[in-house]
């Protein structure tokens, strides 16, 4: 008979834990209290969102114990700590663009805050683990709260887009859970730390242990796939245009900028394995898949005529400059993601927030108010508006001295640095072409008269909590300038401490 086995509260280091626990107590609480008192308005819920991811945020801040906790599968390192930061952060912004001046369907709904807290748990277990199961239910959690919440928007294209982003989800668990299997058949675990050891010392990576490399090429083909699908890496982003296009303003923001960075740490972990053994077939594949997620949706953007879908398109060719960095694969690099990511997420976050502050009701489903001639003269019906949607699209262009300048110049540095100069110069011709279809909008709303003489109405959803949202965002990203070297600090220490 099985001796019981005695684990002690203290080896669980239940610490590492409790910064996610706290994401979905919130959630709980607000399925509570929506039993008890139906009918509440949703700024307490708004509130109450707020309250528990900055309780969350202060206990990621204070925890000081081991990096490893609950049987080993939680990694609290440098590299977690930052992501969670950034994901808690962001997730505090976006959520006040849920106390819009409009009525819509989804912020009717306690559950819709519920799902939020549960997602951003999910985002947090991605990125705190390099245990392919705990990453995986973190990727799950997340996924499903975030299709029913694309869902709740009360329109025909919201439907649709939950169903495509489902469909999106489900292809990336399979490949994922595949591929996880390939790797424990050959390592016999499921840590990364060990399958990267094992691999190395068992010389699986080699071309001359055939039968062998065929299965870790195979296995990484599906992680690959899985891992594509969550960041939209070509060419497993053809539906993304649509899922941002069928959910709200505020949500396509969120979902550009916050699901990518918990995407980003699973990749950063899980690719370094095969970046560090300088395998020829693994390293060309991402190189060529970089290189197409940087361009083509470049291109395709230059022929669209929305907004929206040109900031969708702009958000698939962003993340492939981002994974660039990840291929580099220096410490530089490393630093100029996290870099990157923080002041695109401003920039991007700000620009998505701006189409969100100007959403109407006046439309049909299948008519969106997005495209640029409904933006035609917007300078002559209210300058302020269109200058801030300028800034934030001058800013999406790379101009100094706004913040996504810094952040691609120090993309092109650690590429340069580590002497990927093909790769440099692809980046630098990329933002080139992005200039075009971000002035495209420009030209309209400051060179053309309003259309047919009709001056369309602009900020009808603006509340004051979500105009100040979009103005930290304006504000943060004009003194970006002063901002980066304390980022890089920061940054840098947390990187180097986490051994990359």
């Amino acid at each position: 008979m099985m001796e019981p086995i005695s684990i002690s509260l203290e080896s669980l280091n239940l610490g590492t834990i409790a910064p996610m626990i706290i994401a979905i107590v919130g959630a709980l609480s607000i399925l509570v209290t929506d039993l008890f008192n139906k009918d509440k308005h949703k700024s307490l819920y708004v509130l109450m969102v707020v309250l528990f991811l900055m309780f969350d945020l202060f206990t990621l801040l204070a925890f000081s114990g081991d990096e490893r906790g609950l049987f080993d599968v939680m990694l609290i390192d440098g590299i977690s700590i930052l992501s969670q930061g950034i994901i808690i952060i962001g997730s505090i912004l976006f959520i006040f663009l849920g106390l819009s001046k409009l009525r819509f369907q989804d912020f009717r709904y306690a559950e819709y805050f519920a799902l939020y807290l549960f997602m951003v748990a999910g985002f947090q277990f991605m990125v705190s683990s390099d245990s392919l199961i705990l990453i995986f239910v973190g990727l799950e959690t997340s996924s499903l709260a975030l299709y029913t919440m694309i869902a709740m928007h009360n329109r025909m294209v919201s439907i649709e887009a939950a169903v495509k982003y489902f469909t999106m989800g489900a292809l990336a668990a399979a490949f994922f859970v595949f591929g996880a299997m390939i790797f424990y058949a050959l390592t016999g675990s499921l840590e990364l730390t060990q399958i990267a050891q094992i691999l190395n010392e068992q010389g699986l990576l080699s071309h001359d242990n055939f039968s062998n490399y065929v299965f870790v090429l195979v296995g990484f083909v599906f992680m690959f796939a899985a891992i594509g699908f969550k960041l939209s890496l070509f060419p497993f982003h053809t539906w993304v245009p649509d899922v941002y296009q069928g959910t709200t303003s505020a949500l396509a923001g969120f979902m550009s900028v916050i699901p990518k960075m918990a995407g980003f740490v699973v990749a950063l972990r899980f690719f370094e394995i095969f970046i560090g053994a300088d395998d020829i077939i693994i390293r060309s594949m991402l190189y060529t898949t970089v290189v197409l997620t940087m361009t083509i949706p470049n291109i395709i953007a230059l022929q669209q005529t929305d907004i929206k879908r040109m900031l969708a398109y702009s958000s698939v060719s962003n993340a492939g400059m981002a994974m660039a960095a990840i291929l580099i694969g220096t410490t530089q690099s490393i630093n100029a993601l996290f870099l990157y990511w923080i002041l695109f997420t401003i920039t991007n976050f700000g620009a998505f927030g701006m189409l969100w502050l100007n959403r109407g009701k006046e439309y049909e489903d299948y008519n969106s108010p997005y495209a640029f001639k409904k933006y035609s003269g917007l300078a002559q019906i209210s300058p302020f508006t269109a200058s801030m949607l300028a800034m934030f699209l001058f800013a999406l262009t790379g101009l100094p001295p706004f913040a996504l300048f810094w952040g691609k110049m120090y993309l092109v540095s650690s590429a340069v640095n580590a002497g990927e100069i093909i790769l440099a110069i692809i980046i630098v011709l990329n933002s080139a072409i992005a200039a075009y279809y971000y002035l495209r909008p420009i030209s309209y709303m400051f060179l053309r008269d309003p259309e047919n003489g009709k001056k369309t109405k602009f900020m009808q959803n603006a509340s004051l909590p979500m105009k100040s949202v979009v103005g930290v965002c304006v504000f943060l990203m004009v003194i970006s300038i002063f901002l980066i070297d304390p980022l890089l600090n920061i940054i840098s220490a947390l990187v180097t401490s986490s051994g990359y």
